[in-house]
């Protein structure tokens, strides 16, 4: 009976020991396809907001990585993609985030010209409810293109939230929570770049991870 159960054991051991090693080979295979994939998705979106003629390089190839909790929203590494013309800076599109969702965290990425005017806003990630919240998606709504072409002034910051708070953003039909923390992040990111511009553009780097 002993010898019946060591033997269970150990083939159980050794399922469990092909299983994992099964799993890790398939992760190996897939990791550059889906890295690949990812990162096709993520040049589409930031073709969509930095016009394809405003520059001549990469963008995935020309990063940097930062970190400002209290105006990016995490303490992780943000993404910072560099345009350039000519070997010059023209726009840069940075991720960015909100922890203030109705349903939890939103994902975006803005960029802006060396004005830090903004040419374009996407969401990247979001769990709002569907058919109220998730009118920040642009396959949803074209709500997020209200930003296009606005700037941070101080005098002008009263503006910077939905027109509940006095603001200047519509907000959502029965949904404020989502409009109000979007536009809090992006006006909170406009004032990150206002404060860090010489910081943005040192040795940028391909971005992976």
């Amino acid at each position: 009976m002993q010898s019946a159960s060591l033997k269970n054991g150990l083939f159980l051991a050794v399922f469990a020991t092909l299983c994992a090693m099964a799993v890790s080979l398939t992760y190996l295979v897939t990791q550059d396809k889906i890295e690949l994939a990812q990162q096709r998705a993520l040049e589409k979106t930031l073709n969509q907001i930095i016009p394809k003629d405003m520059y001549d390089n990469n963008l995935y190839q020309s990063c940097i990585k930062v970190s400002h909790p209290d105006l990016l929203g995490h303490q992780t590494e943000h993404k910072v993609y560099i345009a350039k013309k000519e070997d010059t800076a023209v726009a840069l599109a940075i991720e960015t985030l909100s922890h203030e969702g109705y349903s939890g965290d939103i994902h975006l990425v803005l960029a802006v010209d060396m004005q830090r005017q903004i040419l374009g806003v996407r969401t990247l990630e979001h769990q709002e409810t569907p058919g109220l919240g998730d009118k920040i998606d642009i396959q949803k709504s074209d709500w997020v293109e209200s930003f296009k072409g606005l700037s941070y002034i101080a005098q002008e910051d009263n503006m910077w939230a939905v027109k509940k708070d006095g603001g200047d953003f519509d907000q959502f039909t029965g949904a404020t929570i989502t409009p109000r923390a979007y536009v809090k992040a992006i006006k909170n990111t406009l004032i990150y770049l206002k404060n860090h511009e010489n910081d943005l553009f040192v040795d940028p780097v391909p971005c992976r991870g």
